[in-house]
């Protein structure tokens, strides 16, 4: 497969969507010459690159479709990891939101803004997917977040990846109220970002979870000791590998490999 191929018409978790978006969300850190050929390839004809203050995100668009990502944390990028460590809850478009995540989003957002709106005041009615990885993440969400929230602005998808948690109860029950069904939070075994910041400390999740399981396989029937069970198991088999299991399953290449192989056959 070389070029984007969405289905715009689900309002259900789709293993096609989910795998073209963690494409995305994977791009999102690549430098921009890379992003432009990239999203050429796949038959992206507009896109919009931007990096300020160390928020990383791009818009790629056809006659048909917009796709917003951002990027997520790099493990080696100080200014990121101090992102995420701004835990402090603050207002957000509903509830409270995490400080650094809402001060990430606020770099770049009048440019998203300003891009999707020209997206669509010049191509009419574009499907709009949003998706992101780590920090990417829950910058997706504050993202989309705005747009529903505040504008009542059409977005179709949200797809995240590796997805730390991002505000308090009220803004999750806002959020979920409005994009509940149309987004879906995929995890990866033990990947131990999604677990952050912790419950204790007044942040829920929000959307469906998306679980894969030790091997790899996409579980929809899995119940809370199922999964538990399901990551300790992976951790003891990583224990003679190198690397931390959380870590190595929050790679999105990992991620990435999961949606392959939970593609449906052609």
């Amino acid at each position: 497969m070389s070029e984007l191929a969405l289905d715009h018409d689900g309002r259900t978790y789709s293993p096609r969507n989910a795998y073209w978006l963690g494409r995305a969300a994977a791009l999102a850190y690549e430098d921009e010459d890379a992003i432009r050929s990239e999203v050429a390839n796949w038959g992206l004809s507009h896109c919009d690159v931007w990096s300020i203050e160390d928020t990383e995100a791009f818009l790629a668009a056809n006659e048909s479709s917009i796709v917003l990502a951002f990027r997520g944390t790099e493990p080696t990028d100080v200014d990121d990891w101090a992102s995420d460590l701004q835990i402090k809850l603050v207002r957000g478009p509903a509830g409270r939101v995490h400080e650094g995540f809402q001060l990430a989003l606020g770099y770049v957002w009048p440019r998203v803004h300003a891009a999707i709106l020209k997206q669509r005041e010049s191509g009419g009615r574009k499907n709009l997917w949003v998706t992101g990885h780590s920090l990417g993440a829950a910058i997706a969400t504050l993202a989309v977040a705005k747009l529903r929230l505040e504008q009542q602005h059409p977005v179709d998808g949200l797809y995240t990846y590796g997805h730390p948690r991002t505000g308090d109860p009220d803004f999750a029950q806002a959020f979920d109220s409005n994009m509940g069904n149309r987004t879906y939070r995929v995890v990866n075994n033990n990947d131990v970002v999604p677990r952050v910041p912790p419950r204790k400390m007044g942040y829920s999740h929000v959307g469906e979870v998306v679980y894969f399981d030790s091997d790899g396989i996409r579980r929809d029937d899995m119940s809370w000791w199922d999964k538990l069970m399901d990551r300790i198991e992976g951790r003891i088999d990583d224990l003679l590998k190198p690397g931390t299991d959380g870590m190595k399953d929050h790679s999105m290449s990992n991620y990435l490999a999961c949606l392959k192989r939970d593609l449906p056959a052609a």
